[in-house]
């Protein structure tokens, strides 16, 4: 059974200078699509273009964005040359943690900065996005959700809400495209070794190397490939969820290390 081709298709992907992000922006470029980049970081969004371009993307467009923002995320989609306007694939990446703290002793501003990020921005481009999907009658919305949003862990309460509230998001606007062909994913990992611990801790390489340590964690490049057979297969499959962790790891709570 055919599946459905990349070649030439727009991909708009969130957080795409970094990590999961850039490495779904190498695997969609290796299938030939285009790829509509977005991050807060140019210099280092620029650097994944140029990899992109020697991966084969038929061609990359980049925007510097912060999906905090409605009003620039409304303002980036609405003008869009119009050769990059058609958007077949959106991957909703963006996303964060901060902090690692028992609920009544967090920073707020850290409660902040995650809701509004993995929660808030990822409903401002979706809006922004999917009514051009439903019009064109195709389109693919894929969310990066976690492990966390199923299980809560001690410590990570507001961050494993967001994703908890991420995956309602996934499944409520499935329901709400049914009898359109817009599909809808949501691709949740488990540990992934990226500059997620980096940045939780604030920096603090130490603390977040000791998250990986005795264990063989997933690499992004695994997400990006589960993300690409998702948005693959053929356009009357609705792969609704992914999970997917290390052998090491069972759900949230459950992690082997190697002694």
């Amino acid at each position: 059974m055919p599946i459905t081709k990349m070649k030439g298709k727009i991909v708009l992907i969130t957080g795409a200078s970094v990590g999961i992000g850039a490495a779904t922006a190498m695997a969609f470029a290796a299938e030939g699509a285009k790829l509509l980049l977005a991050a807060r970081r140019a210099g280092k969004l620029a650097e994944v273009a140029s990899r992109a371009l020697e991966q084969g993307a038929a061609a990359v467009h980049s925007v510097g964005l912060d999906v905090r923002d409605r009003n620039a995320v409304q303002r980036i989609i609405d003008e869009l040359p119009p050769e990059w306007s058609e958007i077949d694939v959106l991957v909703n990446n963006a996303g964060l943690s901060r902090g690692l703290e028992k609920l009544y002793t967090g920073r707020i501003d850290d409660w902040e900065e995650m809701i509004d990020t993995n929660i808030k921005g990822l409903l401002y481009v979706s809006r922004a996005v999917v009514p051009g999907m439903v019009e064109r009658k195709r389109g693919h919305v894929v969310t990066l959700g976690s492990m966390a949003g199923e299980m809560v862990y001690p410590n990570g309460a507001v961050y494993c809400a967001t994703k908890s509230a991420a995956l309602a998001i996934s499944d409520g606007l499935r329901e709400d495209l049914l009898g359109t062909p817009v599909r809808v994913t949501s691709v949740d990992p488990g540990l992934v070794e990226t500059d997620f611990s980096l940045v939780r801790f604030h920096g603090n390489a130490d603390r977040a190397a000791k998250v990986y340590k005795g264990l063989e964690p997933l690499k992004a490049e695994d997400i990006a490939d589960a993300i690409l057979w998702a948005v693959t297969r053929p356009a009357h499959v609705n792969i609704a969820r992914i999970t997917l962790s290390t052998v090491h790891q069972a759900n949230s709570l459950l992690i082997h290390r190697e002694q």
